[in-house]
């Protein structure tokens, strides 16, 4: 017999397994050409909670997801079976207090493979209380078990349900350290588990309000590796989402910073600095930074069609507060830059690109 997908796979609009999960702000996933035909539609609320959804709503893309709906189908339901089972000895061994430094790092090196592919095992081990016992590998400072407990929370964490119970059991505490002392292989987990908590409206408040944690991940943004930059930036798009995060943002001093790395080629942060202009605090800040509007036009001309989206859209928020700004912006010939954006292909693109021609060549503004 056909062993069926479960229903989390599907896209509660089309009802059809999901091929490009995105994730909206009231965090919930459907197919991104589903939401997107209803967002075209001049929807602005949410399909299942009807929450209200901002102008240009962010489809965050859910990779987690889609790498679980690749791999579920290669997974017979025997070996679900298997799962079950095997799960079973590995969260007895892990949760004891006799068991060996190996026997732990085995259990969860095992534990990993399986929740990463079934998500009735991550039920399991939350619904089980080891919970606890992983965030005491996190504590353990060992880089190994540390580096795979925390992967074993971002897999737990896929499961919506676990995502607050997970911040309420102290998880956030543990990623903030993490992110300050942790090695680089484990600092770039636990920002991509902030990402994935904050999926969650709730977790959003409760993470950026939480002390450090902002400013561990605006520090990581500044000394990491590639790889823990792109996490750490990622992390704060998705708590940027929640407005009262972006003060919280601005104030850690981050706009220079990702300002810095949007100038090295890391076009999330060009995103996060989309957030970010929404507020005053940032557009202030981005206004006395040199260079910035340099930035922005270079990947008006270079980058990809987010990165275009994103800046056209700042450079009309600070147009519409500023003359020197309009000034320096004519100078840099993005007039002509958004003329020839006219007939792009994303709607967004040419949304943006004549509002910010109206903007500079519109009637006179004061300073």
């Amino acid at each position: 017999m056909a062993f069926d997908l479960p229903n989390d796979f599907r896209c509660p609009i089309s009802l059809e397994i999901m091929s490009d999960p995105v994730i909206i702000q009231s965090g919930h996933t459907f197919d991104r050409v589903s939401i997107q035909k209803w967002i075209d539609s001049g929807n602005r609320t949410c399909p299942i909670t009807k929450l209200p959804l901002s102008e240009n709503p962010s489809l965050i893309p859910n990779h987690a997801l889609r790498s679980l709906i690749s791999n579920f189908a290669h997974v017979s339901p025997k070996q679900h079976q298997d799962h079950h089972s095997q799960s079973h000895s590995l969260i007895s061994a892990l949760v004891s207090r006799s068991s060996s430094h190996e026997s732990r790092l085995e259990s969860l090196t095992r534990l990993v493979r399986l929740t990463k592919r079934d998500s009735s095992v991550r039920r399991k081990v939350t619904e089980s209380g080891a919970v606890r016992a992983v965030l005491d590998c996190v504590d353990s400072g060992d880089m190994v078990l540390q580096e795979k407990s925390l992967s074993l929370l971002l897999n737990l964490s896929l499961e919506d349900d676990n995502k607050v119970g997970l911040v309420a059991d102290g998880v956030v505490r543990r990623v903030v350290a993490v992110l300050r002392v942790g090695s680089p292989d484990c600092k770039a987990v636990a920002a991509t588990l902030l990402t994935s908590l904050a999926v969650v409206e709730v977790n959003k408040a409760t993470i950026g309000s939480y002390p450090d944690a902002i400013s561990a991940l605006v520090s990581l943004l500044r000394d990491g590796n590639e790889r823990e930059r792109k996490e750490s930036a990622t992390a704060l798009y998705a708590l940027c989402s929640f407005p009262d995060n972006r003060k919280r943002v601005v104030d850690c001093g981050s706009v220079g910073i990702l300002v810095e790395a949007a100038d090295s080629g890391l076009e999330r942060a060009v995103e996060v600095l989309g957030l970010l202009v929404k507020c005053r605090g940032g557009r202030e800040e981005m206004s006395r930074v040199s260079g910035f509007v340099e930035v922005l036009v270079n990947v008006l001309r270079n980058g990809s069609l987010k990165g275009i989206q994103y800046s056209l859209f700042i450079l009309n928020c600070l147009c519409c507060c500023s003359r020197e700004i309009v000034d320096e912006v004519k100078r840099e010939g993005v007039v002509e830059i958004c003329f020839g954006l006219e007939d792009n292909e994303s709607e967004k693109i040419r949304r943006n690109a004549t509002n910010l021609v109206h903007t500079l060549l519109g009637n006179p503004m004061d300073s």
